[in-house]
């Protein structure tokens, strides 16, 4: 599905940015992985060893994707090694779970520069290339809270309405050039980060409330992420691909 094209993950170190590089390496993809840390939130070793062991092709580059000149050098870095960058996903992410009036300033702030400004800043670097090359594919990650809205976190679902509404945009503006824009929105998602976070009351409760009955593995994530990416989605463009097992319906 991906044979012969370069992607670039943020936050493929660990959850669904590593389970989405493992997904293009074993779809064809050359993947180079950016994060601000290189071995796995749950231990054991990175993605980038992973895909090269299983006789994939990937790099990893330490990137923080809230300054610009560090995700400007992971795509560019990515062009320089593979010459090109097919795919462009921006998967980086953190969640805060805070009333809005107990929100601390600080902590909305950097929510935002991860969550929001990461993906303007790994979307302007990609269109870059993508421009000159005359095509290309981004993925987005967004999440369900971006559409309905989930209780205490305030900055968690103002990020991802911005995440969602900057693929439509940029789809737009971006089509006629060959490029096309579009996002996941993953409902409840077992993640390393979600199980540190969140209780076993609200993973009940979110289970419960999914038609399906569980939540999803990072690896059902990523099989949306590379059929966005793919041709086999060549004339989608500016969609947010819901994948929460029918949560949000209910």
């Amino acid at each position: 599905m991906l044979d012969g094209k370069t992607a670039v993950v943020t936050g493929g170190a660990s959850g669904i940015g590593r389970a989405i590089a493992e997904n293009y390496a074993d779809h064809g993809a050359t993947v180079v992985i950016g994060d601000i840390r290189r071995d796995p939130r749950q231990g054991g070793v990175s993605t980038a060893d992973a895909i090269n062991d299983h006789g994939g092709e990937a790099m990893h580059v330490e990137a923080d994707v809230t300054k610009y000149d560090e995700i400007e050098n992971l795509v560019d870095t990515a062009a320089d090694e593979y010459g090109s960058v097919d795919v462009m996903v921006n998967n980086a992410g953190i969640l805060q779970q805070t009333l809005l009036h107990e929100t601390p300033v600080e902590d909305w702030e950097e929510l935002m520069r991860i969550n929001v400004d990461g993906v303007f800043y790994g979307t302007k670097a990609a269109l870059n290339h993508m421009t000159e090359q005359g095509g290309g594919s981004i993925v987005n990650i967004s999440s369900i809270s971006g559409k309905i809205g989930r209780a205490n976190a305030p900055a968690y679902c103002a990020s991802k309405g911005a995440v969602t509404m900057m693929t439509r945009q940029n789809a737009i503006d971006y089509g006629p050039k060959g490029i096309r824009v579009n996002a996941v929105g993953p409902g409840g998602t077992l993640t390393a980060m979600v199980h540190e976070i969140m209780s076993e009351e609200r993973q009940s409760y979110l289970e419960d409330a999914t038609p399906l009955r569980r939540l999803a593995e990072p690896e059902e994530i990523a099989d949306v992420a590379t059929f966005l990416a793919s041709d086999m989605a060549s004339y989608v463009n500016g969609h947010v691909l819901i994948a929460d097992g029918g949560f949000s319906i209910v």
